[in-house]
């Protein structure tokens, strides 16, 4: 870091003691705040997508997934950076949940560190900006970020943010080539860790106005070290932004094109732009109103769309407007003495945009992990405001510094406790429906995870809650059909499937509701359409763990009616697309039926070389062609 590069003296190298061993105590507290993460598994929120069920990752590092890891939009997004990170993960760790946490809490911690760093430096202060980057550290709206394996993009991507902007306060003081192309690497790599960062360009403008100072319309300096930053008019500063800004575009660009690949952003016909604009209104107010007071907090915000009344947005509009002008105000009257005001408040505002909604991604009208970035602009307003109350008065000094080391203190138990809630997926959604209203997708994932636990009554609960929130959503439907036909009520699982079928565009869900009502057909011993849903299901091309569910279930429906050879073809498809055990057994079996006794032989050997338990696949062979 630049404050340490400085020459020697006395006076220096005791600063240079007291900020290193200030970084030592910050990282202290955040690893020893997280270290409860170790406890944690993996939710069924993106997890799978990025780790468990990601044949790609599960391959380790090496050139074919380097190379997968920059030319993929899986997960609706492009950041090959992020894939690297947990291909090296895996490669590491395997599927030990806890090194995957503690890689993104040492993310953390050297956010918190940097932050301190760089506030440090920018400033001449020490002390406010220890104090923002432990309340960065402890907040609990940050917990979704680090405790969360799959959201390692943000942690990431803000990683490299902050390097970037630690190569801009070198590149301001001594202007050259070299540097502003260690800001531009820094800022592509922050990218392509996760978009997010894609307004750097133009808190890079708020950055010179204060606490670098290079505009030439500028007072004073509010630190000596500023005079080493050379002045430059506006649109200087401006131009001086334009490769950075092209770095934005095009990061834009390819996520706009990997969103729509993996249809992952919202029609105006679902959510229209008025409605979106609303939304993003009463968003900010409610982001302020999460950090000063963070309680009730969910993994994201169910997104009200026309449901919120006029008078909130307009209320919200009214605040937001009122307090930017506020801060205009003093701003203006106390220059330079309060541009952190205006530099923390527009660095909100303008941070949060890509995250907003106007450009709706998901079904979220708020997520806390959108707070990471645009957290550092009121962490600024709050810690220099704060300073300014106090100003010289040491009692008063004494009264903030009690209160700031309570407030931290409080952070810190929150998070602690937030922390708990993402120990399993069972936690986490059985707490988002506890603190929120009508959160379709918190009553979705805890059924799912209810029912993979085997309590199919309660999963039928958060089932039937999410078709209420969303009647007409066949995922819902297509979940609810699952827990009937466990409970034996296949003529209303058949209704349910049919109505997916009904309702669905998406042809993975439709091939998924047609197996399962060949399932319900062959439940209620209707052969031939139970043959004519599994095919129909194929000809969609589903994924492999589908296909191969459609060949076995075809294989048992050719035995129902005799056909052997037929089953013993459909058993060989499905241990084509998944060597099991159980698929092996079958085959065997429809084989011996047709007098292949060596080749069944043959079969039955390979079921025993995959399988973990025989007995128990071939109890599940009998089960199935029992049914």
């Amino acid at each position: 870091m630049a404050l340490l590069d400085q020459p020697t003296s006395p006076r220096l190298a005791s600063r240079t003691r007291q900020t290193l061993i200030l970084c030592a105590f910050l990282a202290a507290c955040t690893l020893l705040l997280y270290h409860a993460v170790d406890r944690n598994g993996f939710v069924n929120y993106d997890d799978d997508t990025y780790i468990v069920s990601n044949p790609h990752v599960q391959s380790g590092l090496h050139w074919s997934t380097v190379r997968w890891a920059f030319t993929t939009f899986d997960a609706a997004n492009w950041h090959p950076l992020t894939w690297l990170s947990h291909l090296l993960d895996y490669q590491l760790f395997q599927f030990s949940p806890a090194g995957h946490h503690r890689t993104n809490v040492l993310l953390h911690a050297a956010n918190a560190v940097l932050l301190f760093l760089l506030l440090a430096e920018a400033t001449g202060s020490i002390w406010i900006p220890l104090l923002a980057a432990l309340a960065f550290a402890l907040h609990p709206l940050n917990v979704e970020s680090v405790a969360w394996a799959a959201e390692r993009k943000n942690v990431l991507s803000m990683f490299f943010f902050l390097l970037a902007l630690w190569a801009y306060q070198r590149y301001a003081r001594q202007p050259s080539a070299p540097r502003y192309a260690a800001v531009a690497l820094a800022f592509a790599c922050g990218l392509m860790a996760k978009p997010q960062v894609i307004t750097l360009p133009f808190l890079l403008l708020l950055w010179d106005y204060w606490p670098l100072n290079r505009f030439e319309f500028r007072a004073a300096a509010a630190h000596p070290s500023h005079a080493e930053v050379p002045l430059r008019s506006p649109a200087w500063l401006l131009m001086e932004k334009l490769p950075l800004l092209a770095l934005s575009a095009a990061s834009a660009l390819l996520t706009l094109k990997a969103q729509q690949a993996g249809g992952a952003l919202r029609s105006a016909t679902v959510y229209p732009v008025f409605v979106r604009i609303c939304s993003a209104i009463c968003a900010y107010p409610q982001y302020v109103a999460k950090f000063l007071w963070p309680a009730r907090l969910a993994p994201m915000y169910p997104y009200r769309g026309e449901s919120i009344p006029g008078w909130q947005v307009a209320a919200a509009a009214l605040i937001v407007l009122a307090f930017t002008a506020l801060v205009i105000a003093l701003e203006k009257g106390n220059r330079p003495r309060r541009r952190y005001l205006a530099v923390g408040w527009f660095w909100f505002l303008g941070s949060l945009i890509p995250m907003i909604g106007l450009v709706q991604v998901g079904d979220q009208a708020m997520a806390d992990r959108y707070m990471y970035l645009p957290m550092i602009g009121l962490l600024i307003m709050i810690g220099w405001g704060l300073a300014d109350l106090a100003g010289g008065a040491r009692t008063s000094q004494i009264g903030l510094a009690c209160a700031t080391a309570a407030a931290l203190v409080a952070l810190g138990a929150l998070t602690h406790r937030q922390i708990s809630f993402w120990q399993s997926s069972e936690t986490l959604w059985s707490h988002a429906v506890a603190v929120t209203d009508n959160h379709y997708v918190a009553s979705l994932n805890l059924g799912e995870t209810l029912i993979n636990h085997g309590r199919t009554e309660e999963a039928a609960v958060q089932f039937r809650a999410a078709a209420q929130i969303r009647p007409n959503d066949p995922a819902a439907i297509l979940d609810l059909a699952t827990c009937e036909r466990r409970q034996g009520k296949f003529t209303q699982a058949l209704a349910d499937d049919q109505a997916v079928l009904r309702l669905a565009s998406d042809n993975m869900l439709r091939a998924y509701a047609l197996v399962n009502l060949g399932t319900d057909y062959r439940k209620l011993n209707d052969d031939g359409r139970a043959r004519e849903s599994y095919s129909a299901a194929l000809r969609l091309k589903p994924e492999t763990s589908l296909a191969f569910i459609a060949f076995l279930n075809l294989g048992v429906v050719a035995e129902h009616t005799g056909d052997f050879g037929e089953a013993a073809r459909n058993y060989e498809r499905a241990t084509e697309l998944e060597p099991s055990d159980v698929a092996y057994i079958l085959l065997s079996h429809a084989l011996r039926h047709t007098g292949q006794t060596a080749a069944a032989e043959v079969a039955w050997d390979e079921a025993r070389q995959h399988s973990a338990n025989f007995d128990r696949a071939q109890q599940a062979a009998q089960k199935l062609l029992a049914q």
